[in-house]
């Protein structure tokens, strides 16, 4: 499919960053249909994006009528049957099997050139795409938190993506405003195949007492880093980030540079996932 005839786009999960894509789809002119079971977190991940539009007002980065025309754009579902879409872009939970069991209903409803977007951030796109009726169109489109900000969108091509698919989703994210570049399949892609050991060193220095949480960050900050590994994960959420890297972890087949943490996963069972929660390894 041509980036001309993209007209409607899906956006499966209200979370963080599935209502950030979804903003930046209405924004840049898409009709644009947000979807989550839960109409609670459709209600959440709308005031959410008003909220981001209305500060844009403000800092006067965006007019008033834009705004107006981004949320026109939008609409909230709840019956996945309603997302007949001409590009769906996943960003639910990072499990294989709920985003293969979402692009196969998703694939049941829609055209077979309808492009299947996921914004896993380490899961293969191969594994992603092997059970779905036409894998040439499962891309990965990989936004980062939060995504109405972050310019950086990787765009992963699996074994089996064409590459008119690829292009236009590489097109579609410079449509939002974005700075796309092309990444070939491997676990992480490229920056959370950098990044990892960003966190994974610091919280091993944490786990080894080296130093506590507050220091590290206070480290890293003063050598130029914006955010230090620690406020970072809770920026982005800490069961995300140990998702990621359980997920990779596995993926390079157990190698123990990308072993997850127990106080990590402590933090997880605890239900202290970072801001979104009001604590994490800090308070908010």
């Amino acid at each position: 499919m041509a980036i001309s005839n993209v007209k409607t786009i899906g956006i499966l999960g209200a979370g963080t960053m599935g209502a950030g894509i979804a903003q930046l789809a209405a924004q840049a002119g898409y009709k644009t249909l947000l979807y989550d079971l839960s109409r609670e977190q459709l209600n959440k991940g709308f005031k959410g994006i008003e909220d981001n539009l209305s500060k844009a007002v403000e800092k006067s980065i965006i007019t008033q009528q834009t705004k107006l025309d981004a949320l026109s754009n939008l609409t909230l579902v709840d019956d996945i049957g309603q997302l007949k879409v001409d590009v769906c872009i996943e960003a639910v939970v990072e499990r294989l099997e709920v985003k293969v069991a979402l692009f196969k209903q998703l694939a049941e409803i829609n055209s077979t050139t309808c492009i299947l977007a996921t914004n896993t951030s380490s899961i293969p796109i191969t594994r992603v795409a092997a059970a779905i009726p036409h894998p040439e169109r499962v891309v990965g489109m990989h936004f980062f938190n939060p995504a109405h900000i972050m310019k950086l969108v990787e765009i992963i091509s699996g074994a089996a993506t064409s590459s008119e698919v690829a292009s236009t989703i590489y097109q579609l994210a410079l449509k939002m405003g974005k700075k796309p570049v092309y990444a070939n399949d491997s676990p992480g892609f490229i920056v959370n195949r950098v990044a990892r050991h960003y966190y994974v060193e610091g919280l091993k220095l944490l786990e080894e007492n080296v130093a506590d949480h507050e220091t590290i960050d206070a480290l890293l900050e003063s050598s130029g880093f914006k955010m230090g590994p620690f406020r970072l994960m809770d920026l982005i959420g800490v069961d995300t980030n140990y998702s990621v890297m359980s997920s990779m972890y596995e993926s390079f087949h157990f190698d123990a540079k990308f072993r997850p943490s127990r106080i990590q996963q402590q933090k997880v069972d605890a239900g202290h996932f970072g801001r979104k929660t009001g604590k994490g390894f800090y308070q908010y």
